[in-house]
């Protein structure tokens, strides 16, 4: 059975979401990132970049246990090993992982950032909101001209890439956005809010989600120098 190694944010409920649409048994290690257990002996033991998620699959590539970490990667491996959420042709597949990649390196860090300035930050910098507000609209803008020529992100099916972004445009309130503004996105949000699988996915851990305002001991384990002591 999957180790996943987790907590109900947008990075972990990709692998929910995932573990749940491919059926594949699973048990839930929570992750409480508030608390700091991203800093445990046992979690660096997995990944050294104290994020989650990570998993643990004890049969993997020959039988044999591996371990992962970063959302992307877990994603890529487990549509490898069912044979599942990627296209097979080589032409597909290239724009499903480039569209993963538009995720992993621009929808995640850039509504991540929005989301620290405008809510975590002690000081709210209107430079900074107003900067990552624009980005984020921008790539809200990117999506809906691909969405508006294709079913999905990587065309005419469901795959990874598309399970990669929809827990970043979930609550697009919560980012001054309104995806009535983006019809074609809207549709595709939509249609993928309404899977069985993903209504399970989102609900992993989430008694455990916090309500309101972060502590200040919790501000400074997730964003303060607690997070940049050498381990």
């Amino acid at each position: 059975m999957i180790e996943a190694w987790t907590w109900p944010t947008p990075n972990g409920h990709k692998v929910h979401i995932a573990l749940e649409e491919l059926g594949l048994p699973y048990t839930v290690i929570p992750v409480d990132i508030g608390a700091g257990d991203q800093f445990k002996p046992e979690f660096l033991a997995l990944t050294p970049n104290h994020r989650i998620p990570a998993i643990v699959d004890p049969d993997g590539p020959g039988g044999k246990r591996i371990e992962l970490f970063e959302s992307g990667a877990i994603l890529i491996y487990l549509a490898e090993k069912t044979g599942r959420l990627m296209p097979t042709d080589p032409i597909e597949r290239y724009t499903c992982l480039q569209w993963l990649m538009f995720q992993m390196g621009g929808v995640g860090p850039m509504f991540g950032q929005y989301n620290h300035f405008a809510t975590y930050a002690p000081e709210k910098l209107p430079y900074a909101i107003e900067r990552y507000s624009n980005e984020v609209k921008r790539l809200h803008l990117v999506l809906s001209k691909r969405l508006s020529q294709a079913a999905y992100l990587a065309g005419d099916d469901y795959s990874i890439a598309d399970i990669a972004t929809f827990p970043w445009i979930r609550n697009a309130d919560k980012r001054g956005i309104d995806l009535a503004e983006y019809p074609s996105v809207k549709r595709w949000h939509d249609e993928i809010a309404a899977r069985p699988a993903v209504l399970r996915g989102v609900e992993v851990l989430s008694e455990s989600r916090r309500q309101g305002q972060i502590t200040e001991a919790e501000r400074e384990v997730m964003f303060g120098k607690t997070q940049f002591a050498s381990r």
